[in-house]
């Protein structure tokens, strides 16, 4: 009966620990870090829009080929994966 017993608490010890629906307090776990929450104040924001800036066509143009390119490489990276997966066990 003991070990019965035993292995319903062992079951219902797991359960708590991988239960998801238990909240985590936030401050709790940020505070044993040392991190702090950032500000939000509005100055902070109006400060960043004043320093922002229009780009040139030149960075403008650098910024879409690099980006472009990036886009390019996932995609055929992606591509070939498929590929693989999909003609490899019709071959076999």
């Amino acid at each position: 009966m003991t070990e019965a017993t035993n292995e319903v608490e062992k079951k219902s010890s797991l359960k708590d620990k991988l239960d998801l629906k238990k909240k985590l307090d936030l401050d709790e776990m940020v505070g044993d870090v040392g991190i702090s929450m950032p500000s939000t104040s509005i100055e902070e924001y109006i400060r960043v829009l004043k320093l922002a800036r229009k780009p040139s066509r030149e960075e403008f143009n650098m910024i879409a080929k690099v980006s472009m390119a990036g886009i390019g490489i996932v995609g055929t990276i992606g591509f070939v994966i498929y590929a693989l997966l999909t003609e490899l066990p019709k071959a076999l």
